[in-house]
């Protein structure tokens, strides 16, 4: 099993790997989920796919696993920043409540957001576990990488079971929100003890 962190000056070095983790993702979101997002040529994307963010894919004998965007919360496309930023405005429509955050959504290099986290429903849960630490080892490594301190993420609100587990740690900085199929909360991932 191993973890790339892909960007668009990276992609030529790495074949099919950005699209398999593309059609990971729409199976993961809209095949499993039934989450009504974008999808073109068999692959599932969003306007925060730009070549700002960064995309890890934990793969393993041509096939993906997991993955997850990162995205610096300084980000511009036209009227977007990021995900989270762009709910507590009002930007994406309600989709995801205003309210999200205890605060002001985060403008500083030093932080990211992590978005479309995913674990393919094929993985055993034995196998699982296995999975999350290579995520988790991977997002070190990239954040160390971007210079980012800190991450912030929408996640599943059952984070403080597994989170822990993985090593992170995480507060939660909103309150718990059900979306669509799920509770979710905002956390901050603090990623300085992990920097050494």
């Amino acid at each position: 099993m191993q973890t790339t962190t892909l960007s668009f000056s990276n992609l030529h070095n790495h074949g099919e790997l950005f699209a398999k983790l593309f059609r990971a993702r729409k199976q993961s979101f809209i095949i499993q989920k039934n989450w009504d997002l974008p999808e073109a040529e068999d692959m599932e994307f969003d306007q925060y796919d730009t070549p700002q963010s960064r995309w890890i894919a934990v793969h393993d004998k041509g096939e993906v696993l997991a993955g997850f965007r990162l995205t610096p919360t300084t980000a511009r496309c036209g009227i977007y920043s990021y995900m989270i930023r762009d709910a507590q405005k009002g930007i994406l429509g309600g989709s995801i409540p205003q309210d999200l955050l205890d605060g002001e959504a985060p403008v500083d290099p030093q932080v990211w957001e992590c978005s479309r986290v995913f674990v393919s429903h094929d993985i055993p849960q034995m196998y699982r576990r296995k999975v999350h630490y290579k995520m988790v080892e991977a997002m070190t490594a990239s954040a160390r990488e971007l210079g980012a301190t800190r991450l912030i993420a929408l996640t599943g609100a059952s984070w403080p079971r597994w989170y822990g587990r993985c090593g992170l740690e995480a507060e939660a900085i909103g309150r718990v929100m059900w979306i669509d199929d799920a509770n979710f909360q905002c956390v901050a991932i603090n990623l300085a003890p992990k920097m050494h």
